[in-house]
């Protein structure tokens, strides 16, 4: 992968990210409906093979579990 994508991934992720924390503080989403959308996103990783540990799949699934965690922050931040 060269450095462009890379540098195009974590772009992707940093607006994603940005996106689904705005959404749930907004109240456009509960905390709960988001971490249920990323759930869905993980468990097709999850699909696309049997993972070694290591593999890209494996990395975007705890990509997105550590995005569910900072969705769950956001939650309670708007809550309270």
């Amino acid at each position: 992968m060269t450095a462009e994508e890379e540098a195009a991934g974590l772009a992707a992720l940093s607006v994603c990210e940005s996106l689904v924390i705005a959404m749930v503080e907004k109240g456009l989403f509960t905390a709960e409906e988001a971490r249920g959308v990323l759930e869905d996103a993980a468990a097709a990783h999850q699909r696309q093979e049997v993972p070694p540990p290591g593999s890209r799949h494996q990395m975007a699934v705890r990509i997105i579990e550590r995005l569910a965690l900072q969705v769950d922050a956001a939650g309670q931040y708007s809550r309270g």
